[in-house]
């Protein structure tokens, strides 16, 4: 997910620039993923806004869902940030934690997105309730795989 910082030999002078140079590459990469991730979470959004129909009266219980998605995305990402850090140099037991650290963190992602949701579809329209049952339930997903 996150580039991967490559050490530039270069002669003393030259090798302040050079190191000033990659610095600021390695940032720019960093932030075109991060802005790339982050246009995949506000198109998601955007995306389960239209499908539910949230209505003016519903916008402020939404907003505080999209809040929710966008907190949990950054905080999964920081996880596995740090998981990928450790890839090839972590000890098995390291390994191990890291994955459970990532595991934990999208669990208490899910919890927090479902205690703000819920606020949300106590409002909602019987039809709204539907769709977000079979959007949260999966119920799409096993149509079309029996489809297949």
């Amino acid at each position: 997910m996150k580039a991967v910082i490559v050490a530039i030999a270069v002669f003393a002078v030259g090798m302040a620039h050079a190191q000033l140079a990659n610095a600021q590459g390695v940032d720019s990469k960093k932030s075109d993923a991060e802005s790339s991730e982050e246009r995949k979470v506000e198109a998601h959004i955007d995306h389960l806004r239209d499908q539910l129909k949230i209505t003016a009266a519903e916008e402020p219980q939404w907003n505080n869902v999209a809040k929710t998605m966008r907190e949990n995305a950054q905080d999964i990402d920081r996880a596995i940030d740090k998981r990928e850090n450790i890839v090839g140099t972590g000890t098995a037991v390291e390994d191990l934690n890291s994955y459970a650290d990532v595991v934990q963190t999208h669990a208490a992602a899910v919890k927090r997105l479902a205690d703000t949701f819920s606020t949300l579809y106590t409002e909602m329209s019987d039809s709204q309730k539907k769709t977000a049952d079979e959007i949260f339930g999966h119920r799409h997903r096993a149509k079309n795989v029996a489809k297949n």
